[in-house]
């Protein structure tokens, strides 16, 4: 199916201009533009409009998992009858594997890997596998190992109705693609089988496969929901089938596999003979002990936990050799479908470059520890995220938005840039005034109590911690409503400050980096910057200019700076908001644009969200072993059902309500 955009609203403003730009150079070729889009100026319906005028997939990368959700949710209403994909780390925890020799202290991998996420990871790479209209939104974690997809590919099970297959084969071929047999209790990843029906409920799907068998043959297929098992009706072709997809990403192949052991027990003989040399007995058993068992793991089952660490020798990549990741996977879908290449979208480019550019050495040097102490065999090296360069030899064309895109994505972009700076909404970047520090606090308790008057609010920013709960108190006692917010608070704590902060049960919020990127606060009036004139990434332009860019949803949107000096990241980042004001001003009056702040709905805050997911309070001690079942499997669906609304923080909550109740 073509890319087909569903929208209310047609290209506005400057958005036409920027598309055309945009589709331009993506026709012409050109492999890196940058979109420079102020906030509010609808970067992602500008993206879905290039998607829908190029017709290729396209990978969208974000720097964290919430604007990440917030992404995939604006494409999937974008494009409803499209597969759009979400692909982050499916960890709701993760600490890695590590060994810090000072202390000689040995932390095991642990791990809570959420459900709902591993099924849409697994369903981003089945789409990519099978059709070519896909838009994929990730995290950086897309440039991971995930195992090679034409191994991936040719695992795939294809059943047709009437197909001739023994059951013992449709087993074992299941059980190749790591389902589990589960006569009990159907859940994802597992089949069941009762009577003449075979039940599958695929890894990466919210319907389940049931399979009706007579001798040996199979007399129909047929999609129905999981917990009642009743038929989901579908238009069906005659003869229907049904591809089943593996069930991990991780696989090995009967034909490579005695080849990749064998290597791998020469690779440990040589590993044991270096630690032997250099008189390292302890490191040379632990080895032993690990590979030893994992290999017996492997023989008998094809899979072992951390079998990624021995990927190199199952996709027959050579030592250093760059893994395979999602990119491939987009590679093997050009490849297919003939799609002439595909797109990636770079979100807040200036943030999501330098993590892409940071992955490697991080992974590398915790990796070299564990194998120098034994725990791994150097092959763990290969299992690791892209180096820089190696990611961008793997992308076709890419397009960098972002309010403030660094210089290394304009000059990759030829110095060029397509601006979009004029909002569907009319309103202007907020006006900026400069004021000395001396008597700054008592200056900005005045400010703050105007915007009180008005019904407005106000955010603060200082560089430290320990300024922000500082002024919070000093604030709290001038019997203002305040709160402070940094990396300290919880994150569904965050979330609720701030939809309070709209609510109007605070003023105002002292903050540090998070009130950045991601935040639509449309009640917030003031943006006020303390200490802008000291030197650092908090206060330098591309910081200064997103910061100020929270108050431009307002139409009283204004930006107040205590400084005693007027540095060169103020001066610059000043000029160019008042660049775009002027053109936005121009562009306002020659179409009789009267400006209108932005109108967003307040939702249920996820504190609240969480109480009305959970059933009425019950006293723990009173459960008996039934009550704690029922109630264990109520809020087990309820956590399922919030992760697939993309409410990860309240999943989170039942989760751990979940893991006390089962203690």
């Amino acid at each position: 199916m073509p890319f087909l955009l569903k929208s209310d609203f047609q290209p506005t403003g400057d958005q036409p201009q920027a598309i055309d730009k945009l589709v331009q150079g993506v026709n012409k070729g050109k492999s890196h533009q940058t979109l420079l889009g102020v906030t509010g100026s609808g970067k992602t319906f500008t993206i879905a409009n290039v998607i829908v005028k190029t017709q290729k997939p396209t990978l969208v990368i974000s720097h964290n998992k919430t604007l990440a959700a917030q992404l995939y949710q604006e494409f999937r209403d974008f494009f409803p009858q499209n597969a759009v994909s979400y692909f982050v780390s499916y960890y709701d925890y993760y600490q890695p594997e590590a060994y810090i020799p000072a202390s000689d202290t040995y932390i095991e991998k642990e791990t809570d890997i959420n459900d709902e996420i591993d099924k849409l990871r697994l369903s981003a790479t089945a789409n990519l596998l099978s059709r070519p209209d896909v838009i994929v939104v990730a995290s950086v974690s897309c440039i991971y190992n995930l195992g090679s997809p034409v191994e991936y590919g040719r695992k795939v099970l294809e059943l047709i109705e009437g197909q001739l297959i023994d059951r013992q084969t449709l087993f074992s071929r299941l059980t190749d693609l790591q389902y589990e047999r589960n006569d009990t209790e159907i859940k994802r990843g597992c089949f069941q089988i009762k009577g003449e029906s075979l039940i599958i409920w695929p890894a990466y799907s919210d319907q389940v496969i049931r399979l009706i068998l007579l001798d040996n043959q199979i007399e129909s297929i047929s999609f129905v929901k999981p917990l009642t098992l009743q038929l989901i009706k579908q238009l069906k072709p005659h003869p229907y089938r049904a591809n089943i997809y593996p069930a991990k990403h991780y696989l090995t192949n009967p034909v490579t596999q005695t080849q990749a052991l064998k290597q791998i027990n020469l690779d440990l003989q040589t590993r044991l003979k270096e630690f032997k040399t250099q008189g390292k007995i302890v490191e040379g058993y632990r080895l032993e002990q690990k590979v030893t068992h994992d290999l017996e793991m492997i023989k008998a089952l094809g899979y072992v936990n951390g079998i990624e660490n021995y990927s190199r020798y199952f996709d027959g990549r050579r030592p250093g050799n760059p893994p395979f990741t999602l990119l491939d996977y987009f590679e093997f879908n050009t490849s297919r479908f003939k799609t002439n290449g595909f797109l990636t979208i770079i979100d807040e480019s200036h943030m999501t470059i330098p993590q892409i550019r940071g992955m490697y050495r991080g992974d590398q040097s915790r990796k070299t520890t564990l194998i120098d102490y034994g725990f791994r065999l150097p092959s763990a090296l290969d299992n690791r995220p892209l180096k820089f360069l190696e990611f961008l030899h793997r992308v076709h064309q890419v397009i960098y938005t972002s309010a403030t895109p660094e210089e290394w994505e304009i000059s990759q972009s030829g110095n060029q840039v397509v601006e979009q700076l004029i909002r569907p909404t009319g309103l202007i970047d907020p006006a900026i005034s400069i004021r000395k520090t001396n008597g700054q606090i008592e200056d900005l308790i005045k400010e703050i109590l105007k915007r009180v008057k008005k019904n407005e609010r106000v955010l603060i920013t200082t560089l430290t911690k320990k300024t922000a709960e500082a002024l919070s108190n000093y604030l709290k006692e001038k019997k203002i409503s305040v709160q402070y917010l940094h990396s300290d608070v919880k994150t569904l704590d965050r979330s609720d400050i701030l939809e309070a902060l709209r609510k109007g049960d605070y003023d105002a919020i002292v903050g540090i980096n998070l009130l950045r990127e991601g935040l639509d606060l449309p009640e917030v009036s003031l943006v006020v910057i303390l200490d802008a004139d000291k030197a650092g990434f908090l206060r330098s332009r591309a910081s200064l200019i997103q910061t100020m860019g929270r108050a431009s949803r307002n139409i009283n949107g204004q930006v107040l700076m205590y400084a005693d000096s007027i540095t060169k990241s103020m001066k610059t980042a000043i000029s160019e908001i008042n660049r775009r004001r002027q053109i936005q001003i121009k562009y306002n009056l020659q179409h009789k644009l009267t400006p209108k702040s932005i109108s967003k709905p307040i939702r249920q805050q996820l504190v609240n969200q969480i109480k009305a997911a959970l059933p009425e309070p019950i006293p723990l001690s009173g459960l008996t072993p039934e009550d704690r079942e029922k109630l264990v499997r109520d809020l087990t669906r309820k956590m399922n059902q919030s992760a697939k609304n993309m409410d990860f923080e309240v999943a989170a909550q039942i989760r751990d309500i979940i893991k006390k109740l089962k203690q």
